[in-house]
């Protein structure tokens, strides 16, 4: 299993349409949009789990530059979460 990071993402991509937009290649572990927590609205990135790794590397050579509703996503591994509390 592969998480991919999806940025540039037009306001008009929630959840959903993010899932079937990977889904082609693969199948869908998880898909989520991150929103604004005050505003609940769309903060333009995602991360998108698949089930397979070969599978998810295509994905990322066909979707990263794809235009969606007139934006060019970006679409690459997702690098692990760095802790940002000081210590």
């Amino acid at each position: 299993m592969k998480k991919l990071f999806v940025g540039n993402l037009p306001w008009s991509v929630d959840t959903n349409k993010l899932s079937d937009l990977f889904s082609k290649f693969t199948s869908v572990v998880k898909a989520d949009v991150l929103s604004d927590r005050e505003t609940g609205r769309s903060r333009g990135f995602g991360f998108v789990e698949l089930s397979d790794d070969e599978e998810a590397d295509k994905a990322i050579t066909e979707m990263n530059g794809m235009d969606i509703d007139g934006r060019k996503i970006v679409v690459n591994e997702a690098r692990p979460r760095e802790d940002s509390r000081p210590s």
